[in-house]
């Protein structure tokens, strides 16, 4: 991993930042034309890991073919964060920041450090896809192509109750959180499973449960394939982070409050809008509204056994299905 340092960065809530960092991997070289550049920004909690796992030689991310991006998130743990950040804002302190933020401080990186002025892709998922929208939006000379695989460009009512619901409530409620300044971040376990077990409530289809469809990823009962994968996802992240960059997501917006419609219109990438079955996050009814928004967009709605899980690639069946829509999006 590597970190790009952004001096005093204005964020555009108001604040400045002082020595402000942005961590990233990067797969594969550039190419002298500077013309085979991806980006693939990552979700609320997720890890570098979590998004390597599909960068591969024969992938559709190939490391040979592009040079692959991966800047990490405001809020994240890896870039400036609750978690590392000193004072004045430290923990509890921190600012609150936009998705534009995190997007302007990616430009950045990829106009200074990298000297790239072509995405041949921006792409993500959840939160990534909330991003690479907003890249698409506010950069639209620079990205050629956009992939939202399960998401949308600002959260629905549903998904900004269920990150508040989810996410920051059992935490903020726990009394060791102590506003954000956590004696031992350890203390704040509790509602970290508790958020474990809501995702596994409300993020897979309820088939996934009934046909004990989880026995087909190795699980050998319901609690092992929660504690395997819910649980194993919440229970190492700092509390402060995830409730920083659940908060972000909560107030996603590429118009800032005005016409969205008239936001997407500013999009001239050629744009593949990806759907989950099961997924409720973000709807396939929702995510068909947001590409009949956008001038010549393609939308495709995938049936997938994890709903918004399925890019965990957690079942096989899911795993080529998001294989095969980047596939789309980079052969168009």
């Amino acid at each position: 991993m590597e970190i790009f340092e952004l001096g005093n960065f204005q964020t555009t809530t108001g604040f400045t930042l002082p020595n402000a960092k942005l961590a990233y991997d990067t797969f594969g070289t550039l190419n002298t034309a500077k013309d085979n550049a991806v980006l693939f920004p990552n979700f609320l909690g997720g890890t570098p890991e979590a998004l390597a796992m599909w960068i591969g030689a024969d992938r559709p991310l190939d490391p040979r073919k592009y040079f692959i991006i991966l800047p990490g998130l405001f809020g994240g743990g890896f870039s400036s964060s609750p978690s590392n950040t000193p004072p004045p804002f430290d923990g509890g302190a921190f600012p609150p920041l936009n998705i534009a933020d995190d997007v302007i401080a990616q430009h950045r990186l990829i106009s200074e450090r990298l000297s790239i002025d072509e995405l041949q892709l921006a792409l993500g998922w959840s939160v990534g896809a909330i991003q690479a929208y907003e890249w698409a939006i506010r950069f639209p000379n620079m990205v050629k192509r956009l992939a939202s695989i399960a998401g949308a460009p600002r959260p629905s009512t549903w998904t900004k109750l269920w990150l508040h619901t989810v996410f920051e409530e059992p935490i903020t409620s726990d009394p060791a959180w102590n506003d954000g300044f956590c004696a031992d971040p350890k203390a704040v376990q509790a509602p970290l499973r508790h958020a474990a077990h809501e995702m596994a409530m409300t993020l897979v289809p309820h088939r996934l449960y009934r046909d004990e469809l989880w026995r087909s990823a190795g699980f050998a009962s319901v609690d092992d394939f929660i504690s395997g994968i819910f649980e194993s996802f919440t229970r190492p992240q700092d509390p402060g982070n995830l409730v920083s960059v659940a908060r972000k997501a909560r107030a996603a917006d590429p118009s800032a409050g005005g016409d969205l419609a008239a936001a997407l219109s500013r999009i001239t990438a050629k744009t593949f809008v990806f759907a989950f079955t099961g997924d409720p996050m973000f709807p396939a009814e929702e995510c068909k509204m947001d590409a009949d928004r956008i001038s010549h967009a393609k939308y495709r709605e995938i049936n997938s056994i994890g709903g918004h899980l399925a890019t965990f690639a957690v079942f096989d069946e899911d795993k080529r299905a998001v294989d095969d829509a980047i596939h789309e999006a980079l052969a168009s």
